[in-house]
């Protein structure tokens, strides 16, 4: 469906380039597009690599657990439904600290294995849980300390100071945390009844 959807944007971007008599436009786009596109990827690379070497250090040296054993106070009043020591506690605590450090990629295996770790824990195999529900609203608020891919970004684009944005993604993906937990918890209650 996605391919389809993108299909058609680029079939309508060259019938409107034709029709506005922009046709040059269109050609150079093509040609320099994909150079940004690789000059983007090469600058973000390295800071991904590094964040994620470190949260792969994290893991083996038992720094990771030890973090997960530290929030997982926050984790159980967050999901009730998830009995203690539960695998799933840990890989929703390894989501949430990839997220963390804005490395979304290293965050996806973790948030795979904790909603097939929920999905066992989960009665109605058909309907997605209340454990899980929140951890979809968790991770799509997505609580960012370190927003890496931004800071690489502003480094590509000669930012004069490209960590200046890190006070202003904490504060916006706390107030989106706590505004999507909030609204899960409504929602939980008004389905309850």
């Amino acid at each position: 469906m996605i391919n389809k959807i993108w299909g058609l944007f680029i079939v309508l971007g060259v019938v409107f380039a034709l029709a506005t008599n922009n046709f040059d436009i269109l050609n150079k786009e093509i040609l320099t597009v994909p150079k940004q596109a690789l000059d983007m990827t090469l600058q973000i690379f390295p800071v991904l690599a590094l964040w994620l070497g470190i949260m792969n250090i994290a893991k083996k040296s038992g720094l990771l657990d030890k973090f997960s054993k530290l929030i997982s106070p926050i984790l159980k009043k967050i999901f009730p439904e998830v009995p203690n020591n539960h695998e799933a506690l840990g890989f929703i605590s390894s989501s949430i600290i990839a997220n963390m450090f804005g490395l979304g990629n290293a965050a996806t295996p973790f948030g795979l294995k904790a909603m097939k770790s929920l999905q066992e824990l989960n009665n109605k195999k058909d309907t997605a849980s209340r454990s899980m529900i929140t951890f979809l609203v968790l991770n799509t608020s997505g609580m960012t300390i370190v927003p890496t891919t931004i800071i690489s970004l502003r480094m590509l684009y000669k930012s004069a100071s490209p960590t200046e944005i890190v006070f202003a993604c904490i504060l916006a993906t706390i107030c989106s945390t706590i505004a999507g937990l909030i609204i899960d918890r409504i929602l939980a209650k008004r389905c309850l009844r």
